[in-house]
């Protein structure tokens, strides 16, 4: 019988005490491990230095119609663990008695306007004919304002005991 409730209990994983959420899921458990509250920081201690911005309704539109476009059901068969495999072939390579190079990450040779490119994709996908300011002949957009990472006050935050 299904109740929409799902059981906590305790669970200790690593030398140490877990709260665990259990519910059912087939024919079988899910089990969810919880935080507690000396593990859940306040939002605002990561992200208060971020500035308010308005986003022109043109990108939001935008943003919304990729995410639309995009969407579908996760299948994790198309994804694959690149640190694990690039590790075994080092391994693997070690083992042989192969020489081991460290290779160097590619970088971007072709730099372009993200938001051309967007507005292109959008009007390839319509059929209709490409706008001047789609052909970089708009504004670009500002360029952000770089910033320090954050050294929030959680990280200057003792674990209390409890």
């Amino acid at each position: 019988m299904a109740t929409g409730k799902v059981a906590l209990g305790r669970l200790v994983l690593t030398t140490r005490e877990h709260m665990i959420a259990l519910e059912p899921r087939g024919k079988g458990l899910m089990g969810t491990l919880l935080r507690y509250p000396y593990e859940v920081r306040d939002e605002a201690d990561y992200f208060e230095d971020i500035p308010n911005i308005k986003v022109e309704k043109e990108m939001l539109d935008l943003a919304k119609h990729i995410v639309q476009t995009k969407a579908g059901h996760f299948e994790p068969d198309k994804f694959e663990d690149r640190y694990e495999t690039a590790l075994r072939e080092v391994i693997n390579k070690k083992a042989k008695g192969e020489k081991i190079e460290v290779s160097r990450p590619e970088s971007p040779s072709n730099v372009i306007n993200l938001m051309d490119a967007l507005k292109q994709s959008l009007v390839a996908e319509r059929g209709e004919k490409a706008s001047a300011s789609a052909h970089g002949g708009g504004k670009a957009p500002k360029a952000a304002k770089a910033k320090k990472p954050a050294h929030s006050k959680a990280a200057k935050k003792v674990r209390k005991a409890g």
